[in-house]
């Protein structure tokens, strides 16, 4: 297996346990909401600590953080993308089990398309006109929801639009994707610990009561593995076959809404979603075309 491949297979592997995390969130769903996202960034933290000791990395890791104190944008860039990646887990978490799965889905598709809007406010990024179509059919697809259904697919747009700006913020941040998934979970871990101590104090925690508690615990597992399959994946092949697979994670969540939890395909969401789904089609032609006219004028 040549490095291409290897590096389609993890991102691949990451893009698909990423999609079938809502059957894992389901499965620990006797947990109310707020107890899951805690548990999630408590064994996350841990289990990246546990990583980067089993492959030395932990001397690295604290001279990485000594040396982003010093650059100041860096640093309260990556306390944001803490804090942005922390609710848009929670907002997973609540939509898969309040029966918002599709919006999930729908979420993650629009993702790309408002990465690129983000590029554009804040970094001066110009629009093509292919992108400027498929922000436009994505934005077609989201009104026509609103309008059909009388609700704004504010679960959608929020997870789309949390992700996006964790993107933007991590351009910001030049560090190993492991370091930074260790201190974003460590910046939020004081939270979580408190968190679980009120919960605790209440009497409305559920860990150590049933099966979940020992499910529970490999939260921090199904975060990390996906990130650092997709660390080591995506740096071998181009960004525009990144691109592609990406889709492979809001496709499972979709068909896991549909056929696993029984949520409802109208034809509103047919429409909305095949508004999305032409606007990503145009989009990801027009990248890949783009990538082979590159190869073309290296060789």
């Amino acid at each position: 297996m040549d490095n291409t491949q290897k590096g389609v297979l993890y991102t691949a592997l990451a893009y698909l346990l990423w999609g079938i995390l809502p059957s894992y969130w389901r499965a620990v769903s006797s947990f109310n909401d707020y107890e899951i996202l805690f548990h999630r960034i408590i064994w996350s933290f841990f289990f990246m600590i546990i990583v980067l000791a089993v492959t030395k990395k932990l001397s690295p890791l604290v001279k990485e953080t000594k040396s982003l104190f010093k650059r100041k944008r860096e640093f309260i860039a990556l306390i944001i993308a803490s804090v942005v990646i922390t609710f848009n887990w929670g907002i997973f978490i609540w939509a898969v089990n309040n029966n918002h799965v599709l919006q999930a889905s729908l979420g993650y598709y629009i993702n790309p398309l408002m990465s690129i809007a983000l590029g554009f406010i804040f970094l001066k990024e110009r629009f093509t006109r292919t992108e400027t179509l498929a922000i436009l059919l994505a934005a077609i697809g989201v009104l026509y929801m609103t309008f059909s259904v009388g609700t704004f697919p504010i679960v959608s747009v929020t997870l789309a639009l949390s992700f996006a700006l964790y993107g933007l913020m991590k351009k910001v941040v030049n560090i190993n994707a492991l370091y930074s998934i260790t201190l974003e979970t460590f910046f939020i871990l004081p939270i979580a610990f408190l968190g679980i101590a009120i919960l605790t104090a209440d009497q409305k925690t559920y860990f150590g009561n049933n099966f979940e508690s020992f499910l529970i615990l490999f939260s921090g597992i199904v975060t990390a593995i996906p990130l650092i399959l997709f660390s080591a994946g995506a740096k071998r092949i181009p960004l525009s076959l990144v691109g592609l697979l990406q889709y492979i994670s809001p496709t499972l969540i979709l068909l896991q809404g549909v056929f696993m939890f029984g949520e409802p395909f109208t034809l509103t969401h047919a429409i909305t979603f095949g508004c999305i789904w032409s606007g990503l089609m145009i989009y990801s032609l027009s990248k890949w075309m783009q990538y082979k006219k590159s190869r073309k004028i290296k060789l």
